[in-house]
């Protein structure tokens, strides 16, 4: 069971750090005015949630400068946390990697792999914990169990045998969270990411139960375009259905980003059409003569993982461009000179966006949660918008992109009516470490003539780390989308004659 889905002091701080960001960056005017927010956050003498108000405030202060897209400060030596501030106040993209933090003096040094016995064990007299342990790793004393960590191997076997599940095993949430192993400890004891590994899914600090880490963000550098009066235009990917609350329903999405200074909405699940085009016809061209299997290539956590940990495969992931980037190449040969900023679940597309390649269209990326501050903000009151924003551009298989399966599903669709003969076959994981089966079972030929959809977040997209409700919720709002959608299938979208337009690579 994870804390996703629930409101928690961590989530309500990070929506309090997002909101202020973006108060302060509509307001303008003097920004060194930052070192009063986490007097303002964190208000009083009284520590809320940790031993010390001012241990609180100096957490607030590294969050602000991470949320501005700043790095953190040497904790070892004095910096005002205004610092760089006026530099990164400009109208672009902003932040130097890393993109995923972690805030050490917030971190708990949480033990990670450790069998303990708790206060439930009784003292029973058959001690099946003692009896099963292979190292002789459990002693009684005074008549209860105790483990001698030195001995301890955690296998496990104590816990299968305790007839009150008394016998626990503690792990680090992030580290358990983290399904490439990029998360190890520090000479301190504190999680330390090693970001050769990483791939910035975000899953990490959604699940820090002390919110220790976050990533970086742009809102920031996305209030000054928009002041900055070019157009800026919200790229909306297809999870944002619910997310904002039942107030904001999808015909009024377009009023809402309006009244945050875009000059329009187009919805992502448009390039997820053209991306499912693009992939049926890979498929067929390419599996089985060419290639034994093909992947997915939207989410980009699960395409770098892949790439890291099997190079071997990396050219069997799909070479078509993602829906992220096709629909902002469409945005911008439809409004020359406009910026565009991708709105979504996801931490891993701001890793996304920032490469060379892709760097010419998509001038930002901000997680819903992000976006919610900004409403916050500008005090947006949902239910007193006009519902007539087009919400009819997608079809209903670039809708489900957000959900895990939706992707694979997409593409069959589309080989099922340009091919109704063909049968494709379809394997699909959810989750890194699911996604690293998948795959391992892939080079060893079990799937070959497959297609493979892989997903980092659990759920999909719907389980992003930027996400506001949790992914089964979401899920449910997403099929009822599809259903309500007037086209069904990818090949019915109205924009695929600009595929080819949109294939050129951008000069």
């Amino acid at each position: 069971m994870s804390m996703r889905g629930v409101y928690t002091s961590v989530v309500d701080i990070r929506q309090k750090i997002f909101t202020e960001v973006a108060r302060m960056a509509y307001e303008g005017g003097d920004y060194s005015r930052i070192i009063d927010l986490p007097y303002k956050i964190i208000p009083g003498e009284v520590a809320t949630y940790r031993e010390s108000v001012f241990l609180e405030r100096a957490i607030v202060e590294e969050r602000l400068r991470l949320a501005i897209g700043l790095p953190l400060r040497d904790i070892t030596e004095h910096a005002p946390v205004s610092k760089g501030i006026e530099e990164s106040a400009i109208a672009e993209k902003y932040y130097d990697p890393p993109l995923v933090n972690i805030i050490k003096f917030a971190c708990h040094s949480c033990p990670d792999n450790v069998v303990k016995v708790t206060d439930a064990c009784q003292g029973c007299l058959a001690h099946p914990c003692k009896e099963v342990c292979p190292k002789g790793a459990i002693s009684i004393v005074n008549g209860r169990s105790v483990i001698d960590q030195e001995k301890c191997i955690k296998c496990g076997k104590c816990m299968g045998v305790c007839p009150y599940q008394a016998i626990t095993k503690l792990e680090r949430p992030c580290a358990k969270a983290c399904g490439v192993d990029a998360i190890g400890s520090d000479e301190l004891g504190r999680a330390h990411i090693d970001h050769d590994k990483c791939v910035s899914c975000g899953m990490c600090l959604v699940n820090c139960p002390f919110g220790a880490i976050a990533d970086k963000g742009q809102i920031f550098q996305v209030i000054h375009a928009i002041k900055s009066g070019i157009p800026v235009y919200a790229a909306v990917a297809p999870a944002f259905v619910g997310q904002f609350g039942k107030d904001l329903t999808p015909e009024r999405l377009k009023s809402a980003m309006q009244e945050l200074g875009f000059a329009d909405v187009v919805e992502v699940a448009v390039g997820a059409d053209l991306c499912t085009i693009e992939e049926a016809k890979d498929f067929m061209a390419e599996v089985p003569e060419k290639q034994p299997f093909m992947a997915t290539s939207c989410c980009p956590a699960w395409a770098t993982m892949a790439k890291k940990r099997f190079p071997d495969l990396a050219p069997y992931i799909s070479m078509a461009l993602t829906p992220m980037v096709l629909t902002g190449r469409m945005i911008k040969k439809e409004h020359p000179g406009c910026k565009v900023v991708f709105i979504g679940p996801c931490a891993a597309k701001k890793l996304e966006a920032s490469r060379r390649t892709i760097r010419s269209d998509i001038d930002f990326v901000l997680t819903f949660e992000e976006v919610m501050g900004m409403f916050a903000a500008k005090e947006v009151h949902f239910e007193e918008l006009p519902a007539d924003g087009d919400f009819t551009q997608a079809t209903a298989d670039g809708r489900g992109f957000a959900v895990s399966g939706g992707v694979a599903s997409a593409v069959v669709n589309c080989i099922k009516e340009m091919d109704p003969e063909r049968e494709v076959k379809v394997a699909n994981a959810e989750g890194l470490r699911n996604c690293r089966e998948l795959l391992a079972d892939a080079k060893k030929g079990k799937y070959d003539g497959y297609l493979l959809e892989g997903m980092a977040c659990p759920g999909g997209c719907v389980g992003g780390a930027g996400t506001l409700q949790g992914s089964t919720k979401s899920r449910g709002q997403i099929i009822v989308t599809m259903r309500k959608s007037q086209k069904k299938n990818s090949l019915e979208s109205s924009h695929k004659d600009k595929l080819e337009l949109l294939e050129e690579k951008n000069v």
